[in-house]
């Protein structure tokens, strides 16, 4: 127990040594000049993604639609092909 307490207080001192000279050379250091803010870069397959990502929301919704309708088998792949073909 007497090892244990002296290992917890030799971590807290350390601790403290450590954030204290952290905190000290945060504020020793000047201020950076503000970075010109720049729009990021535009992804080059953005209407792709999106395409992709509306096409799996349609499909999603027609998906719970048929489980709403309570179709199986092959109603149930009908009307999701259909369902995803209408605009």
């Amino acid at each position: 127990m007497r090892v244990l307490h002296s290992a917890v207080t030799v971590c807290l001192l350390l601790l403290a040594v450590g954030s204290a000279a952290s905190i000290a050379a945060a504020q020793s250091e000047p201020a950076a000049p503000a970075a010109v803010a720049q729009p990021p870069p535009a992804a080059t397959g953005t209407s792709a993604d999106n395409d992709a990502a509306a096409k799996h929301a349609k499909r999603t919704a027609c998906l719970k639609e048929a489980r709403a309708k309570k179709l199986v088998g092959a109603q149930k792949t009908a009307y999701i092909k259909d369902c995803t073909a209408a605009p």
